[in-house]
């Protein structure tokens, strides 16, 4: 009788090691997957950061420009405008296979981290539009020759000068594109950064850095 207990015992004991070895190597499977996409994804937006800085620079390059053609009833003015612009799209377009890959993984990121820990792609997703928005403002900004008075004239720079900002890097402390850029790649960093330590859980624990004592 005892020994048949303590061999009932020893399958029950046995049973509850293998599903928790089993249950343990789940959570490390999904644990190493949510940190290697944590891992990719802040590279990406470093890589976006360094783009949105090449896409603001205002040094121009002549190569860039050589295939915008003028339009059959476009003005001269229309056309240098255009032009003048046409930095902020090239530069762009040369980058939106980066942009494009960062809008997937926001999906992977709301299907395996969180989808309240999404918000840095909409912040670089509505930049990026504010960017090119901009642009095609100044087209027709730059381009538009009529006022009807001097205070119509007035608009229209600060206008020219709000946008002319968001398109061009100020390299100032007020920037208003850099201070959004810095902010989104704190909050991407603090999200990505918890993942990667693994904060809260046993392996984050484990592999804490250990601090000598006074520091």
């Amino acid at each position: 009788m005892i020994m048949e207990f303590i061999k009932d015992i020893s399958v029950v004991v046995g049973l509850w090691i293998l599903f928790y070895n089993l249950s343990a190597w789940q959570r490390e499977h999904r644990g190493k997957r949510n940190i290697e996409l944590a891992e990719e994804t802040l590279a990406l937006f470093y890589e976006a950061k360094d783009v949105i800085a090449w896409m603001r620079n205002p040094m121009g390059f002549t190569n860039e420009t050589d295939s915008i053609k003028q339009e059959e009833r476009e003005s001269n003015e229309e056309f240098e405008a255009r032009k003048r612009a046409s930095f902020i799209f090239v530069r762009y377009n040369q980058n939106k296979e980066l942009f494009n890959k960062i809008h997937s993984f926001r999906y992977r990121f709301m299907a395996q981290i969180g989808k309240e820990e999404v918000k840095p792609f909409y912040d670089l997703d509505k930049l990026i539009k504010e960017i090119v928005t901009s642009a095609r403002m100044l087209v027709f900004l730059w381009s538009e020759k009529y006022h009807k008075n001097e205070e119509e004239q007035e608009k229209k720079r600060e206008q020219i000068n709000k946008h002319e900002k968001i398109i061009w890097d100020t390299f100032s402390d007020d920037d208003p594109i850099n201070a959004k850029v810095d902010k989104l790649i704190l909050d991407i960093e603090k999200i990505c950064k918890d993942v990667i330590m693994a904060r809260g859980t046993l392996h984050g624990f484990l592999n804490l850095p250990i601090k000598s004592e006074g520091k």
